[in-house]
């Protein structure tokens, strides 16, 4: 090709600039994620945490968020109100400019906000792009002022509307269904994460209304991350009645820790920065980590707990039973990690370890009863750990080639292309008979297990990995377990729990789910884990069967055939099929339905654990009758 007709193939015509809020609605994800129902609420969020940063300015306390009927969402707070003079250099108003032009707001330089947080710091902007309308409301300097946007662009003036003595700012936006693929807010998503930022951040009040269906939550906790770690303990065996708690500042940066142990085997301990939070650990779980180490060590060593002579408690140790919630606040986060959700400051490390050290060493001294609690706990987890460390050996994958160190139940595929395969767990010798026959060879293996696995809910480590069962899953699966689970070495992209659809099979599933989100929690993080929809019934009529897979479409079905002649067959297990309709319904890629398990809600998540599979028999009761009007297909 000649320079001349390089020039006219690839010249500057050909560079496409972007202008105002252009490059949010050219890709979207770049800004919130993802254009799907995470990507939707995020809109919610971002408009809310400019709210929380007036609250962490001082300036603000409360916060009101309404989804209303048209499917548009409102946001009000009593901070300061968006500042409405013009803007010096842009020549319009400042309320134009916050929602018009991307990282313009007062988190950028200046003294507008010494912390802040929100998704690096696009905020009501980005809303602004994404919303066919947005309506903002703006009270300050005793008059209401008022403007409309639509998809980031301005729609009429900046007006004064009336007069107040009032302060603050409501911001209404419409979602845009040419951008999202859903613009339906989720009540139970939205709650979640308020409830969150309000345990964050003592004495805001924040409100949630759906004037949908009329449902309604009003939070408000004057004991901040003390009352998050009773409302993570609520249903668990404290080993003592207060969390420990404290507060450490050093210049601008903030420190808040609070901490319970419980009778349990698991550690549930969570990170935030400037009210975000931070999946993948970073400067400050680390520094929680090695303070509580040393510190725990020191104790025990001085106190005789442990002889001089024998080996100091480990981090897991230390960690088992342990719930804390580790909140820093700093004018100036790193985030970093696969999805930015890691802290990255060096300077938080040092901090939150010397803090720790300090406060947790004066507890411990002045409460020898609870420290010898605490440390026995401590001990007989130490005791344990060598038999857990065994176990794990005997899960780890050697190499791909040690064929004979899978388990001999497994029926394995032909591909070695982890991305390609894909293994079902199955239960029982007759169900996994019909999925063997079934199958693909190519790429779907299957593991059937025998029984109910254990319980790892109720289990310590050592016992959970001796168990044969879930020995086979993980040997299986090839990644690890625990701490020493790597996903990279996983030798399947989708693992599918295909269970009967009864009572026995739901509790068999629960307990699989159960065991993933303990030992190998990152399977269901990054979207490996899914279950299988075998249909629940058979239905023919003049000799034309089809397969339905709900009550309702049972239902549905009947209305429209009509009772007469139709012949219907109820699977109550998978067994009952033979195995090219196992294949046919449930397992062909071309033809069947997956559910993925997703972890949207971690504390969701701890806590229905905790309820349906631990040891304290009431709140699972009280779940069951909240719940139960939600039961379908429950066999007796």
């Amino acid at each position: 090709m000649s320079k001349d007709a390089l020039k006219k193939e690839y010249g500057a015509s050909e560079i496409q600039v972007l202008e105002g809020l252009e490059p949010v609605r050219k890709r979207p994800g770049m800004y919130i994620g993802s254009t799907d129902a995470r990507g939707l609420h995020h809109l919610v969020y971002e408009v809310v945490d400019n709210s929380v940063d007036e609250a962490m300015a001082g300036f603000c306390d409360l916060i009101t968020v309404t989804l209303n009927k048209d499917g548009s969402a409102t946001i009000t707070d009593n901070g300061r109100g968006i500042p409405v003079e013009m803007h010096p250099k842009m020549g319009k108003s400042s309320l134009e400019v916050a929602l018009t032009v991307l990282h313009a707001g007062g988190k950028f330089g200046g003294d507008g906000y010494k912390v802040s947080g929100g998704l690096h710091g696009v905020g009501v902007s980005v809303v602004n792009a994404l919303s066919k309308k947005l309506l903002a409301v703006v009270k300050r300097e005793g008059k209401v002022h008022e403007m409309t946007f639509s998809r980031g662009d301005a729609q009429t003036e900046l007006l004064i509307t009336g007069d107040t003595k009032e302060m603050g700012t409501t911001i209404t936006f419409w979602p845009d269904e040419e951008i999202f693929e859903t613009v339906v807010l989720e009540y139970d998503t939205l709650k979640s994460r308020l409830r969150e930022l309000a345990f964050l951040n003592k004495g805001v009040r924040i409100t949630l209304t759906d004037e949908r269906d009329g449902r309604s939550n009003d939070y408000c906790f004057e004991g901040g991350i003390v009352s998050f770690v009773e409302y993570l303990n609520k249903n668990k065996h404290t080993l003592h009645r207060d969390p420990i708690y404290f507060q450490s500042k050093k210049g601008s940066a903030t420190v808040e820790i609070a901490m319970q142990y419980s009778d349990s085997y698991n550690e549930n301990v969570l990170t935030f920065a400037n009210n975000i939070p931070t999946h993948e650990g970073g400067t400050h779980l680390m520094g929680f980590k090695s303070g509580l180490t040393r510190v725990m060590n020191d104790y025990a060593k001085r106190f005789n707990i442990i002889k001089e002579t024998d080996a100091n408690f480990s981090g897991e140790d230390i960690r088992e039973g342990l719930t804390a919630i580790i909140s820093v606040k700093l004018t100036d986060p790193q985030f970093e990690g696969q999805t930015k959700t890691k802290l990255g400051n060096s300077e938080i490390r040092p901090l939150v370890d010397g803090a720790l050290a300090q406060e947790l060493k004066a507890f411990l001294e002045e409460n020898p009863a609870i420290a010898k609690e605490i440390l026995s706990k401590c001990l007989t987890a130490k005791r344990a750990r060598d038999a857990a460390r065994k176990a794990r050996e005997l899960t780890r994958r050697k190499s791909a080639l040690e064929s004979a160190a899978l388990p001999g139940k497994l029926s394995d595929c032909s591909e070695k292309d982890a991305e390609k395969c894909e293994i079902f767990i199955v239960e029982g010798d007759s169900a996994g008979g019909s999925a063997k026959q079934g199958r693909d060879r190519r790429f779907q293996a299957i593991l059937p297990l025998r029984g109910k696995i254990l319980n790892v809910e109720k289990t310590r480590q050592e016992r959970a990995l001796a168990n044969t069962e879930i020995r086979a899953m993980a040997t299986a699966f090839g990644a690890g377990i625990g701490e020493e689970f790597d996903v990279e070495k996983l030798r399947y992209n989708r693992i599918i729990c295909m269970t009967d659809a009864d009572v026995d099979g739901s509790h068999i599933r629960i307990l699989i789910l159960t065991f993933f989100y303990r030992y190998m929690r990152e399977l269901i993080e990054s979207g490996h884990v899914y279950i299988a929809q075998p249909p629940l019934y058979k239905v023919s009529k003049n000799k034309k069967e089809q397969y339905l897979y709900s009550d309702d479409a049972l239902e549905e079905y009947m209305s429209e055939q009509g009772k007469e002649g139709v012949n219907i067959q109820r699977y109550k297990g998978l067994g009952e099929m033979n195995a090219d309709q196992l294949w046919d319904t449930t397992m062909d890629p071309d033809n069947r339905t997956l559910l993925q398990v997703t972890l949207d809600n971690a504390i969701e998540a701890e806590e229905i654990f905790t309820i349906l599979m631990g040891d304290a028999v009431e709140p699972r009761r009280e779940f069951i009758e909240q719940n139960a009007k939600l039961v379908v297909n429950l066999d007796v």
